[in-house]
């Protein structure tokens, strides 16, 4: 079974890796660090689901990046 995550944390992810996906990265550490200085009202324990759906929608954009170029 994969992870559940609530529609805050995926709403909140989408839309920031969105506006900014230059400044995330596959390393998760670095995506927390980012959230902590652009999200200032949610909770530790909300922005770090967000940085790690956030990792996972780079990692997911680069793939597909990489499976275009093959084609």
């Amino acid at each position: 079974m994969g992870k559940v995550r609530t529609k805050l944390v995926k709403k909140t992810a989408k839309d920031l890796f969105a506006k900014h996906p230059e400044i995330f990265s596959e390393d998760f550490r670095h995506n927390k660090e980012v959230l902590k200085e652009i999200m200032n009202s949610y909770s530790k324990r909300v922005r770090n689901k967000v940085a790690g759906y956030v990792t996972r929608l780079v990692k997911l954009s680069k793939r597909s990046v990489v499976k275009q170029a093959e084609e």
